[in-house]
Order: C-alpha cells, then structure tokens, then sequence
C-alpha cells in the first residue's frame, strides 16, 4: 500500500501532522518511508496510490511474446489466468452495455479470457471481434507481467524492465518465444534498418539477438574428465564431493520434477549409499522440487517414489535434459 499525502508542519514544536483517513490507517502501523513526491504526481489527488502502470503491457513490439501459448503456459495457463481476473477490482470489462448482472465470471477467447457479468457473457457469446481479441491480449499482457513480477519479489510499485522479462522468459524456459525486436533491446543491440534499396557490400552479417539469449541462457556449466586423478590409484581413496553451485542454482531454476511448477529446491538424493557421514551426494544427483513435494519425500520416500518414480529415474531426467539443452557440456 503507497498513499500520497499532504503534511501540515507545525514548526514551533517541530512536529508533521497528516490526515490519512481510516482506510490508510493501517500504513502507519509499522515504520513508514518519506520522500518526496515526483512531478509526475504533482496532479494527482491525496489518497492512496494506485499500482504502477506497467509500460511493456502497450508495447505491440511484445504483442508475439504475450500471445505466445508456450509463455501463458510457463506462467500457469488459462486457469491462473482466470483466477487472477477474479482477483482484479474491475467489475465487467465489457462497458458497451447499459445493464450488468451483479455476479461475475470468465470467458474464455483466443489464447487469453476476459471478466464479464452474465448478462453480457449471454450476449457476447460466439461473437469474435477485434475488440474482443485486443481486450484479451490486454488481459494476458497485464497478467503476464504481473507473474513476472510477483516472481522477482517486487511490490506493485515497481515498473517491471524489459530485461527482468527477459531473465523472467529464460528462468522458465521460454526464450525461443522472444521476438527479435524485443531481444535486440534487452541485449541494447542497434535495430535493424532495411532500406529499399541496399548494396550486398554494405550488409554486415550478425547473429539474431534471440540465439544471443538463448546460446547464453545454454552456458551454465562445463564438466571436465580427468581419466588419472591421484585417487584413482589408491586402494582407498579419500572421497570428494562434487560440488557445483551454478548446476545447483539452474536446477532450483527449473519446474518441479513432479507437479510442473517453478522448483523451490535442489534435492539431493538419499538412501543410496552416496555421500559420507553427514554430508549430502553429489551436486551432479539432484531433482528440481517445489516446497510441498520436497517435503512429502523427506516425510515418506517409499510413498514418495511410488506415487513419482524413484529418486535415481527422476535424476536421470534431469541429468537427460540437463545433457540435451547443452547446460552440461
């Protein structure tokens, strides 16, 4: 909660005195921050501040990264989506009308949804017009950027960049769904300017900046072999234990090994025979799980397995993709 409000200075006992009114009472429970208001809001009433206004939702160069069924998947699919428009304060979003029912619901068109009341969802159904479909795209940019930002821990106050988007796309794997315009300006590389008429000597060959992201978003670790380390002459070698907090770190990264959604940990397996006395395996043997199925595990790993799969099967799968993505090379 942000609110903008007018001091009234009583010098003589040096004292600041504001009238917030009951519905802000409850900001100055806790320590609050002063600062000055910025011109921007210079015309804005007193009272409490509404969310920032999220610039990249109007931005059509980012209309095919919006609409893209792959990014609504990775945020959490048309049932989030659903969920979250009847989070919104709006009421019926179709104002073409002079009547509105008082109960609300959702309406599923084109790859998004949109919040209506009964009376006009019975009107508008089977329509499909360009109004509807851009209200829509409206919905699913306004969501999606609001996910992204809610991932990174920012409060409504915060105007999420078009590089946090990006680092957002490539968290969830979704870089091959950026269009070339929109990674040529996370990455601050020129436009690309093609004039009617150009000379073949005066084209500068260049990779596209969307294999840029996703060749970086690839390197995150490079094993090497060594086939002769002192150990391997031993009759009983001290253990090591691998360790690799950049593995770990892009594992955690990942969706849950078992429910899909964004990993909250890197478990390491148990019960196997690896690692020594109090320590964990390998950083190579670890599943991306989320808090709850990371708990269910530890709680009972023979439920776990046989509801999942064993911890090994789930590790290969990592591993497999890990391998075939180029994160392990």
């Amino acid at each position: 909660m942000r609110a903008l409000l007018r001091p009234v200075v009583v010098r003589e006992l040096g004292i600041v005195m504001f009238r917030p009114g009951a519905e802000l009472l409850p900001l100055f429970y806790d320590r609050v921050l002063i600062d000055r208001a910025p011109e921007y809001m210079t015309e804005l009433p007193s009272g409490e501040l509404p969310a920032a206004r999220q610039t990249l939702a109007d931005d059509d160069a980012l209309l095919g990264f919006f609409d893209n069924e792959k990014v609504i998947s990775a945020a959490g699919g048309i049932n989030t989506l659903e969920s979250w428009l009847m989070r919104q304060p709006c009421g019926c979003q179709w104002s073409h009308s002079d009547y509105h029912h008082h109960e609300l619901k959702t309406a599923r068109l084109h790859n998004g949804a949109l919040k209506l009341c009964w009376h006009c969802d019975t009107r508008l159904d089977g329509h499909y017009t360009e109004q509807l479909v851009n209200m829509v795209r409206a919905n699913v940019s306004a969501w999606i950027i609001d996910t992204a930002r809610i991932s990174f821990g920012f409060d409504e106050s915060h105007v999420l960049t078009l590089p946090e988007l990006c680092w957002w796309a490539t968290k969830l794997e979704v870089v091959d769904a950026l269009p070339e315009g929109m990674a040529r300006r996370a990455l601050r590389m020129p436009q690309v300017v093609v004039r009617s008429v150009t000379r073949e000597s005066d084209a500068t060959p260049e990779l596209p900046a969307t294999s840029i992201v996703q060749e970086k978003a690839k390197r995150v670790l490079a094993l090497k072999v060594d086939p002769e380390t002192p150990e391997s002459f031993m009759l009983r070698p001290k253990r090591r234990r691998w360790t690799s907090e950049k593995y770990t770190r892009w594992v955690k990264q990942q969706t849950c090994a078992c429910c899909g959604q964004p990993a909250d940990d890197p478990h390491h397996i148990t019960g196997l025979g690896m690692g020594g006395m109090a320590t964990k395996a390998h950083d190579l043997f670890v599943i991306p799980l989320c808090r709850k199925h990371h708990d269910e595990l530890h709680a009972d790993t023979v439920a776990f397995e046989n509801k999942y799969g064993t911890q090994p099967e789930l590790v290969l799968k990592t591993l497999d993709r890990s391998l075939a993505i180029g994160v392990l090379a």
